[in-house]
């Protein structure tokens, strides 16, 4: 997996319509008590950008129950946005999975392209070994990988398991499988940064 794959447009595009895709199902669905949901979305500032920014990622898609007394929000899963932390998914699972057995020349070189100190890399890493894992969708899927995924190795243990297809398809697919913990309702800790 390279990091060409951050800078391809095309990827930002699929995973854009991916998501509006996923918010028109949320809104579709209403909301739990039977109501119907109005736009809520989230303004963002995402952070990491290797190339030029795309038009639609400074909004997250979420929702309000428009029923009085109601009011509940619906945000759905993203592929674009780890929860409400400002780095784009997809810096966050490729510049972690990249981090593995790479000099510290290396890592300084990728800390530098995306913005992003030590710290907030040791995080992510820290996020993907502890708190991912701990998670209840995690503690259900990482049954369907034989071998097991290698905890001290994610993400990069897991990206390496969805083959085919060029570097960008890949990583478009990792982030499809973790979408559920974009959300509270995939009992994710707010870690990442």
């Amino acid at each position: 997996m390279c990091l060409n794959v951050l800078g391809d447009a095309r990827l930002y595009a699929l995973l854009l319509e991916c998501d509006r895709d996923l918010a028109a199902i949320a809104r579709d669905s209403g909301c739990q008590c039977g109501g119907v949901l109005h736009s809520a979305s989230y303004e963002r500032k995402p952070r990491g950008w290797v190339g030029e920014r795309p038009e639609g990622y400074d909004r997250r898609h979420s929702f309000c129950c428009a029923r009085d007394g109601c009011r509940k929000r619906t945000t759905p899963p993203s592929v674009r946005f780890l929860g409400r932390k400002v780095y784009l998914a997809a810096v966050v699972v490729l510049v972690t999975a990249l981090r593995h057995g790479v000099s510290d020349r290396r890592a300084a070189e990728l800390r530098r392209l995306i913005g992003a100190s030590r710290h907030t890399l040791a995080r992510w890493r820290t996020w993907w070994r502890e708190i991912f894992t701990a998670t209840a969708f995690w503690q259900v899927e990482r049954a369907r990988w034989v071998p097991q995924v290698s905890v001290a190795e994610l993400p990069a243990s897991l990206l390496e398991r969805f083959q085919g297809g060029d570097d960008r398809t890949r990583l478009y697919r990792l982030l499809d499988f973790i979408k559920p913990v974009t959300t509270g309702s995939g009992e994710r800790k707010s870690m990442l940064g």
